[in-house]
């Protein structure tokens, strides 16, 4: 509760606050299935069509809750050498109904499979590490018309569009700078960004960042 106060002011009423409270002691808990109906019958006080209405329909204030938290990493681990970390994992998945769950690459496991895959973004240095952002990968065939009915379902914004993970992985390290509560002096990251114009591009705007990114065995390069 009191890691959760730092937050109180990015949400209108009290019955969001007390779902959030809900649903990170949930999320902490030995529920073998963390979605919202196991965790609202094993919290104490929780209702499971109050805590749906939390994840889907009542607004917070994400771009102040992000500030908070990325200030509160800076103040417990901030080191002017730090490191931020880009990487995607996958979320094994049955259903063909989640947002943007297609037939891909599933880093958790290992090989294509059905699931849903995030670019995340980390913070680490030699006080700490800890998770920054994420961003929902959507495969491009969920912009086709065959897919109309399930974005409307999955209640996709009319703006969204179709975003490479090294874009998404350029909207959360433009998310961390804009912040500016968190100093960091290098950013690392695989192949995938490695070879991307749009990621090594947004790093090299900024002057007195290094990278690291690996490159794959058959790249050309001047000695």
């Amino acid at each position: 509760r009191e890691f959760l106060k730092e937050f109180d002011g990015c949400f209108s009423r009290s019955e969001p606050r007390e779902n959030l409270h809900r649903y990170m002691v949930g999320q902490f808990s030995q529920v073998e299935r963390k979605s919202i109906e196991p965790i609202a019958l094993q919290v104490e006080g929780g209702q499971v069509r109050s805590m749906q209405r939390f994840i889907s329909d009542v607004v917070w204030d994400e771009p102040t809750i992000l500030k908070k938290y990325h200030t509160m990493v800076g103040n417990d681990m901030g080191d002017a050498a730090g490191v931020l970390i880009f990487d995607e994992t996958g979320c094994d998945k049955k259903g063909e109904d989640s947002a943007g769950v297609a037939k891909q690459y599933c880093g958790s496991l290992g090989k294509v499979e059905n699931c849903q895959v995030g670019v995340f973004a980390a913070y680490a240095s030699p006080q700490g590490y800890a998770l920054l952002d994420t961003e929902l990968f959507v495969p491009e065939k969920w912009f086709e018309e065959s897919h109309k009915e399930k974005r409307m379902k999955c209640k996709f914004p009319e703006e969204l569009t179709f975003k490479t993970k090294p874009q998404l992985a350029v909207e959360i390290l433009k998310r961390v700078q804009k912040c500016d509560s968190l100093p960091f002096k290098y950013v690392v990251a695989d192949s995938i960004y490695g070879v991307s114009p749009d990621f090594i591009g947004a790093i090299e705007q900024r002057i007195g960042l290094t990278y690291f990114v690996q490159a794959p065995s058959d790249t050309r390069c001047w000695l």
